[in-house]
């Protein structure tokens, strides 16, 4: 029995260490608690916003600089997490005829701000995708890439709020999400705890089309989850 046993406690306890290993600053989005929930807020330097520290999205899927940054902060509540894109453009690529009310498929063919989450470090395979367009279009998908083809994944609602702004006299787009945390994990969120994120933005027209990621993700497209950055909540406090 010691020997069957042996082996299920050492995978427990490696499943444990990895879950609790400090992450890399280089590859860590923190999100600051916030007191209460509020409605989505797309100035950076509001009071919500402005104490969470940034991330840039800065580069293409292989590490290619691209030729503008784009911001990322997060917030967090015992409900909800919030993410605030700031997203400057040469040029935009809009869908004619938004629809900002019912789900947009394939809105990734046009410009739009994506996160990818996940907090199954043991099923790197299965996350949620979030995405907004700079017109306040909307898909949410539930990905589980051992399923290919899956047809199902459209059908998932998570729930989540969505809010966008173009200022084109800046040319700066603007975009948030308010994603329950039900939708996205199992547990409830704590400070302290880690979700795997992976952080994205489609950009420009066909001919200067830019496919850009926080993190490399080494190869061409987003859908690489063993290149997914760090998601952690922070009350703040140290």
């Amino acid at each position: 029995m010691r020997r069957i046993l042996l082996p299920l406690a050492l995978a427990a306890l490696t499943s444990t260490m990895h879950a609790q290993t400090a992450p890399d600053p280089a590859s860590t989005i923190t999100a600051l608690q916030a007191k209460k929930d509020v409605d989505l807020n797309l100035d950076p330097k509001s009071s919500f916003w402005k104490s969470a520290s940034p991330v840039f999205i800065a580069a293409d899927t292989m590490g290619k600089p691209a030729p503008y940054k784009t911001e990322v902060r997060a917030r967090w509540t015992k409900d909800n997490l919030y993410l605030l894109y700031t997203a400057p453009y040469d040029e935009l690529n809009l869908k004619p005829n938004p629809d900002t009310v019912n789900e947009t498929n394939r809105l990734w063919n046009w410009d739009v701000a994506e996160a990818f989450i996940g907090y199954d470090y043991q099923n790197i395979r299965q996350y949620k995708e979030l995405e907004v367009s700079p017109q306040g279009e909307w898909v949410d998908l539930n990905i589980d890439l051992d399923k290919k083809g899956n047809r199902d994944a459209i059908k998932w609602n998570s729930g989540y709020k969505v809010a966008a702004h173009i200022d084109k006299d800046k040319k700066i787009w603007y975009a948030a999400m308010k994603i329950p945390f039900s939708a996205i994990d199992n547990r409830p969120p704590a400070s302290g705890q880690t979700l795997r994120i992976g952080l994205f933005r489609c950009a420009g027209t066909t001919a200067n089309r830019l496919i850009l990621s926080w993190q490399p993700t080494m190869s061409m497209t987003f859908h690489s989850p063993e290149h997914f950055g760090t998601l952690l909540l922070s009350s703040g406090k140290k």
